[in-house]
């Protein structure tokens, strides 16, 4: 801090006038504003920001607004104090300031300012006017308040037209995904490799390819099942008998809907669904609160509805089980290769291939499909992944706030389908394509992370007194109003008195 600066607390250069605040619930705002024209509504305050109108005002004039509860003042991304002006109203979750110094300035230092020991509670922090009014503010003299606010404002302009071109080229390089995916399923992506072909399996033949392989897997299931039942006979039939295996599941027809949604496929391809080629499961409500005990000495590692991404398999902190207590529960056992299907919540819809490196256990709000012969799941995954792909197996959902899938929606999807031979060829047609995508995507979210950072970065020079040259603050110095800090708080002092 400079030898002109001087650190007080908020207290002392600020109003604190939470007396001036009342909440208002939604429903009587939406009864007070009924009829009313817009010019005889006022903005309605919260915690971030404004959350609505109202039909008259508390406040009429430039205030700092600080979130009490519910604003992420441990997350540097985001912001908890913003500006108001004029006829407002606010509610009890921001606490309500009126500055004696540069209104501005004071927004940034707030905005900037540590906040992990001032707020108390764990999932809903909460910062009361007792620690507001502990908390310490700098003040700097008013040249160097203006001049402080006018380069952090330009520094923040060209950061967030950096910020806007980096999220154009986002977007650009979803479209252009979208754009691979939707080529690669209609056909185009192999069509001159499908022209070299002499052997390829014929509509009939993949047919039968995939009724043969449901057979299979199903009689498979019951020489299983009747070795578990002489084992079971063996061992003096204890405990309970091992049940016999239930016949596959033939998904419903696909309906007018589907159909509606179809797109051309080469004559070579078939229409089929994901529960005719793949066995489709979730772990059920008891089955998972009764049986799923979370160890962190646990061998089986849990896979959960955050790590399908939008974009495929995401690695995240994962959750671990003991095997031996879900043994039980062998359906839900993953090997690798299966695909999981995000069925309820934000992420409705999203679809990744399990990978191989070591055994998994199917977790909560996530479906799988286990495919019941060879075929290459990542065809699969990058099909559910295009947009017309998720539009298809979105058909049947209704348009509310908790989207949500059924297994019966899952296994109802209709697939495009070709011979493994092109569905391989199409796998590496894509990820040739999207390789160098992926990186160039990597790269602009590392970027818009240092961003980000940059930006707390200013805040601090600029509250340790380093973000202006010395050229910048001797020009301070010279202006009319100048004078060290310590006069300015006594100023203020004087005048709030």
């Amino acid at each position: 801090m400079r030898e002109d600066w001087i650190e007080t607390y908020l207290p002392n250069v600020c109003d604190i006038l939470d007396n001036l605040r009342e909440p208002i619930n939604s429903a009587e705002r939406t009864k007070r504003i009924e009829g009313k024209k817009e010019s005889e509504l006022y903005p309605y305050y919260g915690a971030t920001g404004q959350v609505g109108f109202i039909d008259d005002y508390l406040t009429d004039g430039n205030y700092v607004l600080i979130g009490e509860d519910a604003a992420p003042f441990l997350d540097f991304t985001k912001d908890v104090a913003y500006k108001i002006s004029g006829k407002t109203w606010v509610n009890n979750h921001a606490h309500i300031l009126k500055s004696y110094f540069n209104d501005d300035f004071l927004l940034h230092y707030l905005n900037q300012f540590q906040y992990r020991d001032f707020v108390t509670g764990t999932t809903r922090l909460k910062l009361t006017q007792g620690a507001l009014r502990r908390m310490p503010v700098r003040l700097a003299p008013l040249p160097e308040q203006r001049a402080i606010v006018l380069k952090i404002e330009n520094l923040f302009a060209s950061l967030d037209k950096g910020i806007a071109d980096l999220k154009t080229a986002q977007e650009q390089l979803k479209i252009y995904r979208q754009a691979v995916l939707k080529k690669a399923f209609e056909g185009e992506l192999t069509k001159s490799w499908r022209a070299k072909q002499t052997n390829l399996q014929t509509v009939k033949e993949l047919k039968e390819t995939i009724d043969l392989s449901r057979e299979k897997f199903y009689n498979q299931q019951i020489i299983e099942w009747e070795q578990a039942v002489l084992n079971w006979e063996r061992n003096g039939k204890k405990d309970k008998k091992p049940s016999k295996p239930s016949k596959l599941v033939v998904p419903e027809k696909p309906n007018a809907e589907h159909d509606e949604r179809k797109w051309p496929i080469p004559e070579q391809w078939i229409w089929t669904q994901v529960g005719t080629i793949c066995f489709v499961t979730k772990l059920a409500g008891f089955e998972y609160t009764d049986y799923v005990k979370y160890d962190n000495e646990g061998d089986l590692t849990v896979l959960k509805a955050e790590n399908a991404g939008v974009n495929g398999f995401k690695k995240t902190e994962f959750s671990k089980i003991k095997s031996e207590t879900v043994e039980m529960l062998k359906r839900s056992f993953l090997f690798g290769g299966e695909l999981l299907v995000v069925f309820v919540g934000a992420g409705t819809g999203n679809v990744a291939v399990v990978p191989k490196d070591r055994k998994y256990f199917l977790g909560p709000n996530i479906g799988m499909a286990r495919p019941y012969f060879e075929i290459n799941s990542r065809f699969l995954e990058f099909q559910l992944q295009s947009s017309v792909g998720k539009h298809m197996m979105m058909a049947t959902v209704k348009a509310v706030a908790q989207p949500s899938l059924s297994m019966a929606t899952i296994r109802q999807t209709p697939i495009a389908f070709p011979s493994v031979a092109e569905q391989n060829q199409i796998v590496r047609e894509i990820e040739s394509r999207l390789s160098v995508c992926d990186k160039v995507e990597q790269s602009i979210s590392e970027a818009l992370e240092k961003a980000e950072a940059l930006r707390q970065s200013i805040l601090k020079k600029a509250f340790e007194g380093k973000l202006l040259s010395e050229a910048e603050i001797a020009k301070c110095k010279q202006e009319a109003d100048y004078e060290p800090a310590s006069e300015l708080l006594k100023k203020i002092k004087a005048e709030k008195k």
